[in-house]
């Protein structure tokens, strides 16, 4: 075999080994024999809730040990194509063989990212809130294309989403949305994006076709878990009940369903009218309320950290920005890592720039 081929192998085959040691695949088998057992118990659905996160738990669970498992597998059906290639001396066959292995490179490296996740709460799912900033109509409109594409995303992984709030803007697009994606990992993986994003393209809103620079900004909160203790005294709230809306301001129900929570103390607001009832938009609210409580506080204590370290932390603001006119071009300001295809990346086509993001954020952990 190739020296370099067989170089590159081994290389693939050490962090082969070092992804399974972090997954842990003894624990990994342990959990899903213990989840298969809970899945299976005659009562499991007499909780609903706790059915549904047992069922997804195991789904995911077991499908991070079939990714682990066939990525081992295929790495080591390499070295025997590469063999049965040079014996034979099938050019077209080492082509396939040097093809697989830059497709191994490339899925070994993404599974990689994932290990790099051991923040406190990155294992759990999160809550999204995308908001338009400055740039009027525009920046509504861009607002709606973020939503469109972090929902795209999901769509590629298989994630489910529950879109909590929509405010439609006037003219066109979203003065602002939450949604909650259901995925282990989730807010570690999305917690990149946080930050402001900025659009550069030809206004389809200016009469005269004029160029109109426009920002969103992306917030991403973990889901409260029961052992966060986030308090919310009834007392600093102040409930208000509305009509649920869609776009263009048209009523979509006939009763004062919907519900926006103002926490005093800290100004946050959250809404909810997803749901069929009041009290179901309420309880629902509350959860966003708590992740977003959760956010702030590990924050907080981030910048405790990062001023007692006497460092600064700056990747939160502007981001990441997506060029339509004059030449087309979507780069993070924080890692350099650009595409030339803004429409893939707003289809949802996102992984490149939250792996590197993700690379970035350890490698800006540990400089400190």
């Amino acid at each position: 075999m190739n020296p370099d081929v067989a170089a590159d192998l081994k290389d693939l085959s050490g962090t082969m080994e070092s992804i399974e040691a972090v997954v842990d695949l003894p624990a990994l088998r342990a959990e899903i024999a213990d989840l298969s057992d809970q899945a299976g118990q005659p009562d499991l659905w007499n909780d609903t809730e706790a059915a549904q996160k047992v069922t997804s738990r195991l789904a995911h669970a077991q499908g991070d040990l079939r990714r682990v498992e066939e990525l081992r597998r295929r790495l080591e059906d390499l070295p025997v194509l590469y063999e049965l290639a040079e014996e034979e001396g099938d050019t077209a066959a080492i082509a396939d063989a040097d093809a697989e292995r830059a497709k191994l490179r490339e899925e070994i490296a993404s599974l990689e990212v994932r290990t790099l996740l051991s923040g406190e709460y990155d294992p759990r799912e999160a809550l999204v809130t995308i908001r338009a900033e400055a740039g009027g109509v525009d920046a509504a409109d861009f607002a709606e294309m973020l939503m469109r594409m972090y929902l795209r995303w999901a769509e590629r992984h298989g994630y489910n989403v529950d879109v909590y709030d929509t405010s439609y803007a006037e003219e066109a697009g979203i003065k602002s949305a939450t949604f909650q994606v259901h995925a282990p990992f989730a807010y570690g993986t999305l917690s990149v994006e946080q930050g402001t994003h900025r659009l550069v393209r030809i206004s389809p809103f200016d009469n005269q076709g004029r160029r109109q620079t426009s920002f969103a900004g992306v917030e991403v909160a973990p889901v409260v878990e029961s052992t966060d203790h986030v308090e919310i005294d009834e007392k600093d709230l102040r409930v208000d009940v509305y009509r649920s809306s869609g776009p263009g301001g048209q009523g979509v129900n006939t009763t004062d369903s919907a519900v926006r929570l103002t926490h005093i103390p800290t100004g946050i607001v959250v809404s909810c009218q997803n749901e069929r009832s009041q009290l179901q938009n309420k309880a629902t609210a509350m959860v966003v309320l708590q992740a977003k409580l959760l956010e702030r506080q590990r924050r907080e204590e981030q910048a405790r950290m990062d001023a007692l370290k006497d460092t600064g932390s700056s990747w939160g603001n502007q981001m990441r920005s997506y060029v339509l006119h004059p030449y087309q071009m979507v780069k993070d300001l924080r890692t350099e890592h650009e595409v030339g295809n803004p429409s893939a990346v707003l289809d949802g086509d996102i992984d490149g720039f939250i792996e590197s993001a993700i690379r970035w954020r350890r490698t800006q952990a540990t400089a400190d």
